[in-house]
């Protein structure tokens, strides 16, 4: 027999490590394309969030491209996409608008919770398929067939860029040893 307790209704893929230097925004069942989305937000994780606000408005001013990295039959190649380290792109610029509405509401939530919008790194995102929602298309000789649409799940997390330590002053001859020992692993040697 299993001891399971239903405590609370889970919302987010992810536990917050520090709930009080995180803020979380999530958007359901968005009538936007499910693989622009992914592709869309999968570039910002890792992005500061003002950084990826002005991303996802100069994408849509197309100053800016997507890289479809995993969605990507049927891709036109782009020059914009090098900077990426990949030859395929677009600019969905529904999904963006969709994607800035969120990252919107995720400032609304930082500032609410006495966050800092410029510290915050976004540390989370995901894109899940939505049930699909059904419509017909009328073709020839009275047939019939389904215009079915792909919408998504987003959830965003963004925590506070971690503070950067200064290294301290260490001893030369610890750092001498140190680095003997990296000599000897580069030139194939057991340490």
């Amino acid at each position: 027999a299993s001891t399971r307790t239903l405590s609370k209704m889970v919302k987010y893929s992810r536990d917050l490590p520090n709930p009080e230097s995180c803020c979380k925004a999530r958007a359901s069942n968005l009538r936007v394309h499910f693989k622009n989305t992914r592709e869309t937000a999968h570039i910002l994780k890792g992005m500061e969030l003002k950084k990826a606000q002005k991303y996802l408005q100069d994408v849509i001013a197309h100053k800016d491209i997507v890289p479809f990295l995993r969605h990507t039959g049927g891709i036109g190649r782009h020059a914009q996409t090098k900077k990426y380290k990949c030859s395929q792109g677009r600019w969905p610029e529904k999904s963006c608008r969709f994607l800035a509405n969120i990252l919107q509401n995720l400032e609304s939530n930082a500032e609410s919770q006495g966050l800092e919008a410029d510290t915050l790194v976004i540390s989370h995102v995901q894109v899940n398929r939505a049930p699909k929602q059904r419509r017909r298309t009328y073709r020839a000789h009275g047939r019939i067939n389904p215009f079915m649409s792909n919408p998504c799940h987003v959830e965003l997390i963004a925590s506070q860029k971690a503070e950067e330590v200064k290294r301290g002053d260490e001893d030369e001859s610890e750092s001498k040893k140190r680095r003997g020992g990296q000599r000897q692993l580069q030139n194939g040697d057991s340490a």
